[in-house]
């Protein structure tokens, strides 16, 4: 079966180009995800798969169900790209000024699309249901994947029970095209965004003694001193990182301004220590402020939690590589202080999230995430579309999940 999937992806591998494409030069960003989810339509209903579209609002869920009994799985791909100006010169770069698949979400959804493909011409061997959920909104908290847990897509549906393994793929351009990265237990860092406003009268450059307050130099001391909450509150077992990355103080070379805003966001990985953090960044920036004779409102905007890969659906998508690309091609991974809002799917249901190596370093695709130049070899596409598909057929015939289902 592994050898037909892969002939399968090579088959379909113009195809899923082709729409890898399409989707590049076409982003939306979140919740804009229209077009996007056309295409995703269109492809998947000439399938005959059980579609949902307009779940949380652009999602689009599909539901391909085996010839024999099984458990149902689920795949998801992201949809939405970044407000990024591209400045990669590809053909097919961004038709949209502002607009960029600056984190491989075209290759993530061309990947999951292909997978479709090639599990529908599998469908006489294929044990249990596939769920595929290509999700709206995962750059923008809160996120696309909270909604689409509310509006059923970890439920039962009436062609396929609810799911009871996911899986997620994303690319990584530090790892060469077709390499898999995997990483059991934590993962990824929650992401809290920090907004702060300190206050104080404002008033002439010249005359600081007589405002009161310089917001300017309660600012600087309160970016100062929330780098000990880490250093000196954080358990030196606990990752953990607060930065500060946009200040403005709105003066002019001899105004104090009377307001100053600091932006900034809180990484964790431990939930308990996240939570503890919250109250005393709170704690050191309203007391920094008060010494100095200003106020400081803060205001800590929750976002995804931290990402935690469970052990035997991580093994399991480990021992699927090594058949899928070679042992040499499967790669241990470090911790990632990005977040990711699959980490909701992951408190919901056992399952793993792994990395696509899409780098190539001959061809000068080296971008990282998020850069105005990040590119995908689509020699990747060779891989990722038929290692999702190899995931789902082999999970479905996995006695553990079968037995939990009541279908052994």
């Amino acid at each position: 079966m592994l050898d037909q999937i892969k002939a399968l992806n090579d088959e379909l591998f113009d195809e899923i180009v082709r729409l890898r494409r399409t989707i590049h030069q076409h982003p939306e960003l979140a919740f804009e995800e229209e077009q996007t989810a056309r295409l995703v339509a269109d492809t998947l209903r000439p399938l005959g798969l059980e579609l949902q579209t307009g779940v949380a609002r652009t999602g689009v869920v599909a539901t391909l169900q085996g010839a024999h009994p099984g458990p149902t799985r689920l795949l998801r791909a992201d949809m939405d790209a970044l407000p990024i100006q591209e400045a990669t010169g590809l053909p097919f770069a961004s038709a949209y000024p502002g607009k960029m698949h600056a984190c491989g979400h075209d290759v993530h959804t061309a990947s999951l699309l292909g997978a479709a493909m090639i599990l529908h011409r599998l469908r006489d061997t294929l044990h249990g249901a596939v769920r595929f959920l290509f999700q709206p909104s995962e750059e923008v908290v809160p996120g696309g994947a909270r909604l689409m847990i509310e509006e059923g897509a970890l439920a039962d549906h009436p062609a396929s029970p609810a799911p009871t393994t996911v899986f997620g793929q994303h690319v990584m351009p530090e790892l060469p095209a077709g390499w898999i990265g995997v990483r059991s237990g934590l993962y990824m860092a929650s992401a809290d965004e920090i907004a702060i406003t300190v206050r104080a009268r404002g008033g002439h450059g010249a005359a600081p003694h007589e405002i009161g307050a310089d917001t300017v130099l309660t600012a600087a001391h309160i970016v100062v001193a929330l780098q000990s909450i880490v250093s000196r509150n954080c358990p030196p077992d606990v990752p953990s990182v607060l930065s500060i990355g946009r200040v403005v103080a709105d003066g002019a070379h001899n105004v104090i301004p009377p307001v100053v805003n600091l932006w900034g966001t809180f990484r964790a990985m431990d939930e308990t220590w996240r939570f503890r953090a919250h109250d005393l960044i709170r704690q050191v920036a309203e007391q920094t402020a008060a010494a100095f004779g200003a106020s400081a409102q803060v205001d800590v905007r929750v976002g995804y939690p931290s990402l935690y890969n469970h052990e035997e659906p991580t093994a399991f998508v480990r021992e699927a590589a090594v058949e899928y690309v070679g042992a040499e091609r499967v790669v241990d991974l470090d911790r990632w202080f990005a977040a990711e809002d699959f980490a909701w799917y992951l408190r919901e249901v056992p399952g793993s999230f792994y990395r696509l190596g899409v780098g190539n370093e001959a061809r000068g695709i080296v971008h990282g995430l998020h850069t105005p130049q990040m590119d995908s070899d689509e020699e990747a596409l060779r891989v990722g579309p038929g290692f999702m598909a190899y995931l789902a057929w082999k999970r479905g015939l996995d006695k553990t999940e079968r037995e939990a289902s009541g279908d052994d």
